[in-house]
């Protein structure tokens, strides 16, 4: 059996606004400040130990040209475009389908492109053995991350507490994102664990679960099966696109299925879905401060990040607790505590501004 990775490059990440934009979104950044974007980063995790053929990416049409720039070696029909967002069900659908094409008894991990791992050696480890396991039969297998904290932000995993393999437990409910009292109580019961959006299975597997859960998804790319890997394949799934649901794998199969099973781990993840969360993970001054810029000060400020991609230089003075965000036509100052209203705001400017700074 040979083993596949789909990563899934199709968002706009408007948490990160006004350095994530349409045109730029974060997956294609270098927002940690290392050299690469991203996506650069998750493919690169990938390669170091599955064939570099076998790594598709599903992204929206309008960044396959960023793609083929940020990862020049790969092939036009490792990269599947999307004529619009459908959620993940959809993609992972397309992505999938295609495969079984080439390799009906494939099993593949699919991930997202912008989540930070700071382990990838464990994550390798992590990786194949839910690769393996979910070669020895019907089953689909996700990777829960043992929480830390009583984090409203995630969804969580309830796992049965007998193993049916080292460290593999089925799954005996999701939860999406609790309050903050059930969030402790996730953490205290023990049995929780977060959900990573990080899933593996074999092509039959899925297969089936699609057939079962979304047949109507599972119809509309069954059609396509002599189009794949040929020059008709855009067309197909430009005419398809539009007939598909829009909905999460979580909520249309993962929630759903019996033969779901989680693997806990533990390799440094995080989703970097926010600001706050970058700041977390990042490296910090003796003011606990984070600076991602060269002309950028701070006096008697802590605890704030900062970022500044234009040339002007930026000072902070007797302030704490901030994000600062500057670039060539926004600018943001937000206190961490508001982190989560930066969604509602970006959608506040794109519709009084009619999408000029989105």
């Amino acid at each position: 059996m040979s083993y596949y990775a789909v990563i899934m490059a199709g968002g706009v990440g408007s948490r990160f606004w006004p350095v994530s934009r349409t045109e730029m979104p974060k997956q294609f950044l270098d927002i940690l400040g290392v050299g690469k974007s991203l996506l650069q980063m998750t493919y690169e995790r990938f390669a170091s130990f599955l064939p570099e053929e076998n790594i598709y990416i599903v992204t929206n049409e309008g960044y396959r040209e960023l793609i083929r720039e940020q990862l020049p070696h790969i092939s036009e029909h490792q990269v599947l475009g999307e004529p619009m967002a459908r959620n993940t069900a959809p993609c992972i659908a397309y992505a999938c389908s295609k495969i079984k094409h080439k390799d009906p008894n494939g099993i593949v991990v699919v991930a997202p492109s912008d989540h930070l791992i700071l382990n990838p050696e464990a994550f390798k480890t992590q990786v194949e053995k839910a690769l393996t396991f979910a070669s020895e039969g019907d089953r689909m297998v996700t990777l829960g991350i043992k929480p830390t904290r009583p984090d409203t932000g995630y969804g969580y995993i309830q796992y049965v507490g007998d193993e049916v393999q080292p460290d593999i437990h089925k799954v005996k409910t999701f939860t999406e994102k609790p309050n903050d009292e059930l969030a402790v109580q996730f953490l205290e019961s023990g049995d929780f664990l977060w959900n990573a959006g990080i899933f593996i299975w074999s092509l039959q597997a899925i297969g089936t679960a699609f057939d079962e859960h979304l047949p109507d998804i599972a119809e509309l790319f069954a059609e396509g099966q002599e189009t794949y890997f040929t020059d008709n394949e855009a067309a197909f799934i430009a005419r398809i696109y539009p007939a598909c649901q829009s909905i999460s794998i979580d909520y249309g199969i993962i929630e759903k299925a019996e033969n779901v099973y989680v693997l806990p781990s533990e390799f440094g993840w995080s989703d970097l879905g926010t600001w706050k969360s970058l700041y977390e993970v990042s490296n910090k001054n003796e003011a606990q401060n984070v600076i991602l810029g060269n002309e950028i000060e701070a006096f008697d400020s802590e605890r704030n990040l900062v970022y500044a991609s234009s040339e002007k230089v930026v000072i902070l003075e007797g302030v704490n607790d901030l994000f600062v965000l500057d670039t060539p036509d926004a600018l943001l100052v937000c206190h961490m505590d508001r982190e989560q209203e930066v969604k509602r705001i970006v959608n506040d400017i794109k519709q009084r501004y009619k999408g000029k700074y989105i």
